[in-house]
């Protein structure tokens, strides 16, 4: 099992693929307007929830790995990355919706 460095940066291609990861599983239930939603009230608690991800890695890490729980902490630690993630659902809502 590898050594999850806590201080260790995302890099732009894992950022991406990450927010593509969670706008996919969004589009799929097609919870686009509840995820944005979310996002948006939540955006100026961003970094307090990385944090919080982090606090609770004890729990998490036997559900979902303790490198997965690190790496979606970093991605949310940034308002920047959120707003992202909000651009990424809508993009998959409008490309989702028929042709007039």
């Amino acid at each position: 099992m590898p050594v999850t460095d806590w201080d260790a940066e995302i890099s732009a291609e894992e950022r991406d693929t990450l927010i593509g990861a969670f706008a996919k599983k969004v589009d799929e239930r097609g919870l686009h307007v509840p995820a944005i939603l979310f996002l948006e009230m939540h955006k100026p608690f961003a970094f307090l929830a990385s944090q919080s991800l982090i606090l609770g890695s004890g729990f998490l890490a036997p559900l979902f790995g303790a490198d997965k729980v690190q790496r979606y902490a970093k991605l949310i630690e940034s308002r920047a990355n959120v707003e992202l993630m909000i651009r990424r659902i809508e993009e998959m809502q409008v490309s989702r919706q028929p042709k007039a």
